[in-house]
């Protein structure tokens, strides 16, 4: 039987020098909690790991374990988001920009913890931001950012409007998506 790989996306860690998770521990605590194969990916709250026995199959489920893991571990809520390697590997096919004559940090999705309808960007003129623009698919947002994000109005833009309540949104560079859905393959 083969064992479905996920990644936890914890949103806000180890940025400006606030939220610190060692990626080291990090591994350490998800591995003692019963985690399987915990890998991470840079420093950024990316996680790859096959679920404890008998737990796979809800994402939202796994989510909740691994924040109370943070929490307990590092003293502080985190959100995260999971999702397994079809889900990714999906996100990079749908892909409706040309990503491969784009640079990784042109083009950035960001992963939502349940749908998002359009209606929520209703307020935004997609031609005031050109050459920049975004797309939604199945709970993720595709930003085409020709500049990169530090220099997006309409990143800017996007994150002010407001998400359902109770809605995760964390963004990753295509170098991260991609290299997730590989990193999650069986």
């Amino acid at each position: 039987m083969t064992t479905t790989s996920y990644a936890a996306l914890l949103r806000g860690i180890n940025v400006g020098g606030h939220r610190k998770v060692p990626m080291a521990e990090l591994r350490a605590a998800l591995t003692g909690r019963g985690f399987r194969g915990v890998r991470t990916h840079l420093q950024s709250g990316n996680v790859v790991f096959a679920p404890p026995e008998g737990e796979e199959g809800d994402a939202g489920v796994l989510a909740g374990c691994v924040a109370r893991v943070v929490e307990d571990r590092f003293g502080f809520p985190v959100d995260v988001v999971v999702r397994d390697h079809a889900y990714l590997k999906g996100v990079v096919d749908a892909c409706p920009f040309p990503a491969a004559e784009l640079e990784g940090r042109q083009l950035h999705a960001t992963y939502f913890s349940g749908p998002v309808d359009i209606s929520v960007y209703a307020s935004l003129d997609p031609a005031a931001f050109l050459p920049e623009e975004f797309r939604l698919g199945d709970r993720v947002l595709y930003l085409l950012a020709p500049d990169g994000l530090g220099r997006s109005k309409l990143a800017e833009a996007l994150g002010r409007c407001r998400l359902p309540a109770g809605t995760v949104a964390t963004s990753r560079n295509w170098n991260t998506v991609t290299r997730l859905a590989e990193l999650t393959a069986p």
